[in-house]
């Protein structure tokens, strides 16, 4: 990672600076030596701000992974846990302290995130994407269970509150937009606490323009939909051979990555750790492919394998004594590129495995033939057959939500066939998952014979039946023709304006609306010529990879006109979604 974190007129160090310095405030607090017991999620989102080193100078002696059982031997004074607020993670830590406790171990324990009473400096981590960065917060974690199913707007409130957080080290957004009802909630507090801290705003000349809030019901079919770009199927590839997925770590299988043919000579065995890569920008390939189309992944490696093949080509140049010295200087990044190369080289072969299987091929034009808009209104003989043969619950669930939300609900005929076959197949236990996915909206009973979605397909151009996967030149070809709703409302934002299509926001669920926050006197600038906009675009509810790579690739369309930052309570796919409103969810 590059020492210095910076996109346009955003520096994120301050942010990081700041994250550093109320976690070496916190850890203070316990005087005295200490172990950290991590929830494994969390480990990699805080090496980003904080490596081992900072750690250790504040007495921390001992690291270990949060498990069942008691806690391992430390001779430490306090054990300190880092986790998220999740129900069955406190279960944990209670049995850690009890079982240690029936040992006659005593020690000071102090948890970080169970409470929730932290800012979001020190839940949020900072990825370094280069040419785009992106917040995501981790431990404050927006459930859809908590806004939708529960009614609870605790997280809203924390949200609401990490944004003035970010106000406090940016200056003030002047502009506030939303769509939804969760940002209307939220804009509606921040406005609150403004007030109520009326006097102590900083005077911080504004790097941001102005704040959009989405919430995920507005788009509810993006992340049902699989994402087609590299990263979320290298992050797919993961989920489906480990079941676990590291926001910046992926696993992979080792036997792909190993000198096969040089071992077998020495009569070596086959490693059988998977093979465990970091992702993020710094790896100059990984920053190129990363928001490609899948398609357009092998023409990439390809010119790059010729790229550094011709550079190592370059060393029968070198004659004079200084040429050969600038060949050897180049050598280690170079060796670091061809190595890198052949990395994603083997990943893209596993890959390509998946996507080209007849099975992948079956799914993804069901999926294309609902967002078109074909056959939505009957039973689709795909879903029965998948159904018949037992497919993965989750599969037959994201499907049957697509048809339902391309089709503005299913007719009562319908929709009482799908849970039927679904609950004589996976067990009458899923009535509460069905129930959750009805709650949320996912899944639900046509009342009117009046389908909006062909409406806002058309007038936000969401298919594109010429989408460009090899030279994109639109926003749809992270789904092979499907532009995803949420960012074409963000582009519309920024050009020509919500204005102009007020019907179609009115088609959506929950408020549209702007706030302008009065600036401190001074602090208003004016705008060079040329210079770019700066947008915090803020996901409640969750963000895809496939909407992270769209708004990247619209930063760097909008020539002269707008940067965009993300923030997100989450990030989501499909899978994971409907997991997270499942009552008992499959394993992984």
């Amino acid at each position: 990672m590059s020492a210095h974190l910076s996109y346009g007129r955003v520096n994120l160090n301050i942010l990081r600076e700041a994250a550093r310095k109320e976690l070496r405030e916190f850890l203070d607090k316990c005087a005295g030596s200490k172990a950290i017991v991590w929830d494994e999620y969390l480990t990699g989102p805080f090496g980003l701000i904080a490596q081992y080193s900072l750690l250790k100078e504040h007495e921390v002696e001992k690291m270990f992974t949060l498990k069942g059982g008691r806690l391992p031997a430390a001779d430490v004074k306090n054990i300190i846990f880092f986790v998220r607020p999740r129900l069955e993670l406190m279960d944990i830590i209670a049995e850690n302290v009890i079982r240690s406790a029936s040992q006659g171990e005593v020690r000071e324990e102090h948890k970080l995130g169970s409470l929730r009473n932290v800012t979001i400096s020190i839940r949020s981590l900072v990825v370094n994407r280069v040419d785009f960065l992106a917040f995501m917060c981790i431990v404050m974690n927006l459930s859809d269970q908590e806004c939708y199913l529960e009614s609870d707007q605790t997280s809203l409130y924390h949200t609401a509150k990490g944004l003035m957080t970010l106000q406090a080290l940016y200056g003030t957004i002047p502009q506030i937009f939303g769509k939804g009802e969760c940002a209307r909630h939220v804009a509606n507090m921040m406005l609150r606490m403004k007030r109520e801290f009326a006097g102590s705003q900083t005077q911080i000349l504004p790097v941001f323009d102005s704040l959009l809030l989405l919430d995920r019901n507005i788009d509810l079919l993006t992340p049902l939909a699989t994402q087609l770009t590299y990263e979320d199927n290298l992050r797919g590839l993961c989920r489906f051979v480990y079941g676990v997925l590291d926001l910046c770590y992926v696993k992979l299988p080792p036997e792909k990555f190993a000198a096969q043919k040089k071992q077998v000579e020495v009569g070596k065995d086959l490693p059988t750790e998977p093979k465990k890569m970091q992702l993020n920008s710094a790896e100059e390939l990984y920053a190129e492919i990363r928001d490609k189309n899948f398609n357009a992944i092998g023409a990439a490696l390809s010119k790059k394998a010729k790229i550094i093949s011709a550079a190592f080509e370059e060393r029968h140049n070198a004659k004079t004594v200084g040429e050969i010295k600038q060949f050897v200087s180049q050598l280690p990044h170079m060796q670091a590129a061809r190595s890198s190369l052949a990395n994603h080289t083997s990943i893209a072969e596993l890959i390509k495995d998946i996507t080209t299987s007849e099975a992948f091929f079956d799914n993804l034009t069901v999926e294309q033939e609902f967002m078109t808009g074909v056959d939505t209104d009957k039973v689709n003989t795909y879903i029965e057959d998948c159904i018949a043969q037992k497919d993965p619950l989750i599969k037959i669930l994201r499907l049957v939500c697509m048809q339902s939300v391309c089709n503005n609900g299913l007719k009562q005929k319908i929709l009482d066939y799908y849970k039927r076959e679904i609950l004589q197949t996976y067990g009458y236990e899923h009535m509460l998952t069905l129930n959750n996915l009805e709650k949320t909206g996912l899944l639900k009973p046509q009342t009117s014979t009046r389908n909006n979605y062909p409406t806002i397909r058309k007038t936000l151009k969401l298919w594109m039946e010429d989408a460009n996967e090899q030279n994109p030149n639109d926003i749809s070809y992270v789904y092979s023709g499907y532009a995803p709703l949420s960012i074409r409302l963000t582009q519309v934002l920024a050009r020509p304006g919500w204005r102009s299509i007020e019907e179609v926001l009115k088609m959506l669920p929950g408020p549209h609306f702007e706030e302008r926050q009065q600036l401190p006197a001074g602090l208003h600038k004016k705008r060079q010529q040329g210079e770019n906009r700066t947008t915090l675009v803020f996901f409640l509810g969750g963000v895809t990879y496939a909407e992270i790579a769209a708004l990247r690739f619209l930063s760097q369309m909008e020539d002269g006109g707008t940067e965009y930052i993300i923030a997100t309570t989450k990030l989501i796919n499909g899978t994971s979604w409907i997991k997270s409103l499942m009552d008992r969810p499959e394993a992984p």
